[in-house]
Parts: structure tokens; C-alpha cells; sequence
């Protein structure tokens, strides 16, 4: 009788929860959240660390009012130079990432037709995913001429692994009974990959976008440190100016942006997925 009771007062609260009431909870947690972060960042600035060094942490008001609010007062300083520094950065990013697509979408498609090319490409693909960037540095800027090319190899680097494992994973992954029926039509190996196996992998395929397209935003940041260019230079070089000019404010606006930035991307390929796979894959379907 009480297991009855209970079941029904779970039923009753989940028919309660209203798309309103969702929607309103969807924002009082974040806000909770950054409310706690700010409170935490303010007794870090503030309190905890000793004067000295409170230079490194300015408070959240000195940020906007020193970082995001002057658009330039000097080389290198204002607004202005993190936003132009976070565009060729951008840049870079979503070409590393457009080459890393294609490639590795490729790879995977040819490795779920010949297992013997998975069994001998899989422990490669390991081996760059743990690979130390900074290791491959001098190798990079010796094999490679130009820092934009240097800095896109470094971001196909760092993101073709989840590219290449989630769409080999969903390629994989559709029913056997499927692929009797495709075999029973005599189907060629195109019409099983684009009927059957694609649309399967697409849930996958969607979740390691979203993963390289985070990594391919640190990916840059990390090729901005090591490889730097004249003129215009990117966020992660320009965080480096700053952190060796000890200018706080500029610094954490600049770390900031580049977190929006990966923020953005991830979430432009979010709202991809759910236009490409809409309700009638099952990994979508009560939600």
C-alpha cells in the first residue's frame, strides 16, 4: 500500500510540473549559481587574498568597468584589442574545426567499412589524443611554415579524436536485424551507409561535435601561446600579454570571452542537433 502511495505522489509531481514551472526553474538554478560564484570571486578579491596580491583578482566591478566598458586606452589594452584578438582567434577555430569534420568524418566512415584499417588507425588516434601539444611544439614550427597553419594543425590535433570515436560508434551501432534487411534488398554498401548506418550515428556523430567544437576553441588558444603572428594576434596570445604585464582586469576579461566563445560554439551545435534529429530519434524522445 505504501509503495502504491508513493507512486502515485511521484506521478502527481511529475504532472504538475508545468512548462512554465520548467522554464522558470531552468533560470533560478543558473542564477543561484552565478550569484554563488560572483559572492565567492568577491571574498576571494576581497578578503582571503592578502593585499599584495589582490592585483591579480580585481573584483567583478572593476572588470567590467576597467575591461569590457573602455574600448581602448593604450597598446594592447580596452575592449577593442580583446575583441579583435577573439575574432582571428574564431577564425581559426572554425577552420581547424570545418577540416577536423571533414577528415575525421571521412576516417571513421572508411575505418567502419575495413576493420582492418580500425585495428590499425585506433592506437594512432590514441596515442595524438594523449599526446602533450606542448611536446609537438618544436616539431610543428619545424615541419610547418606559418603560424596560421601551424595554429590549425594544433586545433585539428586536439579535436579529431571525439569526431572520429563518436561517429565510428554510431556507425556501428545500428541493429543487426537492420543490416539483414539492407542485405535481404541487396543493397550496395553507399545505400546501407546513407539509409542505415548514417541516420543511426547521427545522435553520435552530434555528441562529438559538440565535444571537438569545445576542443577546437582551446585548440586555438593553445596555438595562439605557442605560435604566435605580427599584427592582429589571438586571444590566448593576447591573455599572455597581459598575464606578463600583470594587468588583472584585462586578463580576466580576455579568459572570459574565450570561455563564451567555446560557450557559443558548443551551444550552436546543441541547437544543430536538435534541428537535424529532431523527436524521432529515440535518444530524443521524452525530453
Amino acid at each position: 500500500m505504501s509503495q502504491s502511495v508513493a507512486h502515485a505522489e511521484l506521478v502527481n509531481e511529475v504532472i504538475v510540473e508545468t512548462p512554465s514551472r520548467r522554464r522558470v526553474s531552468d533560470f533560478a538554478g543558473p542564477a543561484v549559481v552565478f550569484a554563488l560564484f560572483i559572492g565567492i570571486w568577491y571574498l576571494l578579491s576581497t578578503v582571503i587574498l592578502p593585499p599584495q596580491k589582490r592585483f591579480l583578482l580585481p573584483t567583478p566591478h572593476k572588470v567590467v568597468t576597467d575591461g569590457f566598458l573602455v574600448w581602448r586606452t593604450g597598446e594592447r589594452r580596452g575592449f577593442q584589442p580583446i575583441l579583435a584578438s577573439l575574432w582571428d582567434s574564431a577564425k581559426i577555430a572554425l577552420m581547424g574545426l570545418g577540416i577536423t569534420i571533414v577528415f575525421g568524418m571521412s576516417l571513421a566512415i572508411l575505418m567502419s567499412a575495413k576493420q582492418w584499417l580500425e585495428r590499425a588507425t585506433w592506437p594512432y588516434l590514441v596515442a595524438v589524443q594523449s599526446a602533450p601539444i606542448l611536446a609537438l611544439t618544436p616539431l610543428i614550427r619545424a615541419l610547418i611554415d606559418g603560424s596560421t597553419k601551424q595554429r590549425l594543425l594544433v586545433v585539428v590535433l586536439i579535436s579529431i579524436f571525439p569526431i572520429v570515436s563518436n561517429t565510428l560508434f554510431g556507425l556501428l551501432s545500428a541493429e543487426k536485424s537492420q543490416h539483414e534487411l539492407f542485405t535481404l534488398q541487396g543493397a550496395s554498401r553507399w545505400v546501407r551507409l546513407t539509409k542505415l548506418q548514417f541516420p543511426a550515428a547521427l545522435p553520435n556523430i552530434f555528441v562529438g561535435l559538440r565535444i571537438s567544437a569545445g576542443l577546437a576553441v582551446i585548440g586555438a588558444v593553445v596555438g595562439d601561446f605557442y605560435f604566435r603572428q605580427g599584427g592582429t594576434v589571438g586571444i590566448g596570445a593576447q591573455i599572455d600579454v597581459y598575464r606578463s604585464r600583470l594587468w588583472g582586469a584585462e586578463l580576466i576579461t580576455a579568459i572570459i570571452m574565450a570561455s563564451v566563445l567555446g560557450l557559443v560554439v558548443f551551444l550552436f551545435f546543441g541547437w544543430l542537433s536538435r534541428r537535424a534529429i529532431g523527436k524521432w530519434h529515440i535518444t530524443t524522445r521524452g525530453q
